[in-house]
């Protein structure tokens, strides 16, 4: 999520702030930078008076600005005016209660209407065309999918899956992610034990066992939370501030930033997901990569080029 570029990061830069807070994940507010820490990792933002007034609601805070981490800031997006091609199974940012809230299309309806899911939530909402936007990723100073690619080019959710279930087969090894509140942003080692119907499969982990501690836990995952293993990569240089790197802790690997190199080789790491921080050895780390279209691309190079 970090503005990679310093222009991004300038005091009156105009930038979307993600919440730590676990009824407000999937969620994006529009802010402007008014003050910088001297080491660049944390910034002073100040919201418009609608963010304010939900996240006194959620929090109990009052205040229009909020200190905030490096990484739960990102730049604001270009608007793209005039597109409705939304289809079903789309991802997107939906404009609500003063913010970007991430969804799934789940129906279209008359009018340029379209029904959004929110996870987060577990509800549906109808929304207007120009309400929503497609949803991207920034990644290491570009957005993901790009915007300048045309929108009917960009394959959506249902097509994905369609293509990782013909690439995933009983015996493939993969990593699987968990949305449960504490386990945002952790993948999981496992092997596909069978393919199910509708872009399911049956997965025996790795490192993770029963309650009893006698066998490896075996789960049935859709393929939104399913994806191959990473191929083995190898950081020889030290890590540097801000790169994306996985850790491993705790039987699986978790996504973070490095926030502060130390001495000796270790690192304090940043995770977005639990708003935790944590030191590491660099051999407890991994550069972070990204599974986009059936293709590995490093998170610190994605879209660059």
């Amino acid at each position: 999520m970090a503005a990679d570029s310093s222009s991004q990061s300038q005091i009156g830069a105009h930038v979307e702030v993600t919440s730590p807070v676990h009824h407000m994940r999937g969620s994006l507010f529009p802010a402007r930078i008014v003050a910088a820490s001297a080491d660049g990792t944390r910034f002073t933002v100040e919201y418009d008076k609608v963010k304010t007034k939900l996240y006194r609601k959620v929090t109990g805070h009052s205040s229009v600005r909020d200190e905030v981490h490096v990484a739960l800031i990102r730049p604001s997006p270009p608007r793209e005016e005039g597109f409705a091609g939304f289809k079903v199974d789309d991802g997107v940012d939906a404009f609500l209660a003063g913010g970007w809230w991430e969804g799934v299309v789940t129906e279209e309806l008359d009018d340029a209407r379209f029904e959004v899911f929110f996870q987060v939530v577990r509800q549906r909402f109808e929304f207007e065309a120009e309400e929503l936007r497609i949803h991207r990723e920034w990644v290491k100073g570009a957005w993901v999918p790009p915007i300048r690619e045309e929108e009917k080019d960009v394959p959506n959710t249902k097509e994905k899956k369609a293509q990782l279930k013909e690439e995933i087969r009983k015996g493939t090894d993969v990593e699987v992610s968990n949305d449960e509140d504490g386990f945002q942003g952790s993948w999981f080692a496992a092997t596909v034990v069978q393919v199910v119907g509708n872009a399911k499969f049956l997965v025996r982990y790795k490192s993770l066992k029963t309650d009893d501690g006698k066998e490896f836990l075996t789960e049935e995952i859709d393929a939104e939370h399913l994806r191959p293993c990473p191929p083995e990569t190898f950081m020889v240089d030290c890590y540097s501030l801000n790169d994306p790197v996985d850790a491993y802790w705790n039987e699986g690997w978790w996504e973070g930033k490095i926030c502060k190199v130390l001495h000796g080789g270790r690192y304090r790491v940043y995770f977005e997901g639990t708003d935790d921080k944590m030191v590491f050895d660099h051999s407890d780390l991994r550069p972070r990569q990204v599974w986009i279209d059936g293709t590995w691309v490093m998170a610190s190079q994605a879209l660059t080029q």
